[in-house]
């Protein structure tokens, strides 16, 4: 099967074009769920990614080849410390104490990653890893979801309009048999509106609804606002 592109593993301008190609195909693979998803780096940022990896594995190849000189994997080793900045600008910290973008800077190293497979003529490892790349941000995500929406732990967001039924909510928690893991208390966003804005994780004994559990929740006392986390 894969013997097709045995004639294109050396440099030439049809390897060349054919592996630009292939990375372009490849980067919108996984560029193309990010965009669905309305995420900050999508279609097109995965693509130029993939194909600036590709364009740097084949020069490192030309230099190799061509000029004698140069270690083959010295410029590839340079996209992946590299590729970190820009992973790095997709990851951020929201109001709700969310990490946010991680998926996304992991699909942009993974993209960076294929192309240089493509760009040094690994076609074949290239396409499987593209296929199960695309297989983990459609299917895994569906999974994972749904595991975690049933899970014994329960990220919050919430507002109340006192500390004191802030106070009276969290008593009642525990008296249910929740556990307060973790409470954070979000001053910037208190200071500016009203009442006490907080995340807090919970955890119960066996694991449980999550919707259900929130629509419990919206019932309590002096809440303003809640959503999970």
């Amino acid at each position: 099967m894969w013997e097709i592109f045995t004639p294109y593993r050396d440099l030439t301008n049809v390897s060349l074009i054919l592996r630009l190609v292939l990375a372009m195909v490849v980067g919108s693979v996984i560029g193309m769920e990010r965009t669905y998803k309305n995420h900050p780096a999508g279609l097109r940022t995965h693509m130029l990614v993939c194909i600036g990896s590709a364009l740097v594995m084949s020069t490192n190849q030309y230099i190799s080849e061509y000029f004698e000189v140069g270690d083959p994997s010295r410029l590839g080793a340079q996209v992946i410390s590299g590729i970190g900045f820009l992973g790095a600008g997709t990851i951020i910290l929201t109001d709700q104490f969310k990490v946010r973008g991680l998926t996304t800077a992991a699909g942009l190293w993974t993209s960076a990653c294929t192309g240089l497979a493509i760009g040094i003529g690994y076609y074949e490892g290239a396409i499987v890893a593209a296929i199960f790349m695309f297989f983990i941000l459609t299917v895994f995500k569906q999974i994972n979801n749904k595991f975690m929406m049933n899970s014994r732990f329960i990220d919050l967001y919430m507002t109340f309009d006192s500390y004191k039924h802030m106070q009276g909510f969290l008593k009642n928690m525990r008296e249910s048999g929740f556990q307060v893991m973790d409470l954070q208390t979000n001053k910037e966003v208190t200071r500016l509106h009203e009442g006490v804005t907080f995340t807090v994780t919970l955890e119960y004994a066996r694991r449980f609804s999550h919707a259900d559990y929130i629509e419990q929740v919206s019932q309590s006392d002096g809440l303003l606002y809640v959503e999970e986390g």
